[in-house]
């Protein structure tokens, strides 16, 4: 399954455009490399999301085409979500 489509589907990231634009800004990683919208995902990958100040790491448990609300939680296990500290030597 895509990258853009299981943020999507999985409700990690609302919209599929807003998907693509964080992975084409290069602020996706799949298994430590940084990966486009349209990379191949596979249960057991490892993906980090940078989100401003805000990284967020998961593991990809399933892959769905489609999932309702209550189940889309089961496609990913949070490993860890770290908040990245302002550089105070810039204010």
């Amino acid at each position: 399954m895509r990258l853009d489509k299981f943020l999507k589907v999985s409700r990690v990231i609302k919209r599929r455009t807003l998907a693509k634009e964080l992975s084409d800004e290069g602020r996706v990683k799949v298994n430590g490399k940084v990966a486009k919208a349209g990379a191949d995902l596979s249960a057991g990958d490892e993906v980090e999301i940078r989100f401003g100040r805000k990284i967020l790491t998961f593991e990809v448990l399933q892959l769905e085409a489609h999932a309702k609300k209550e189940d889309a939680e089961r496609m990913y296990k949070v490993i860890k979500e770290e908040k990245i500290e302002q550089d105070t030597d810039f204010l």
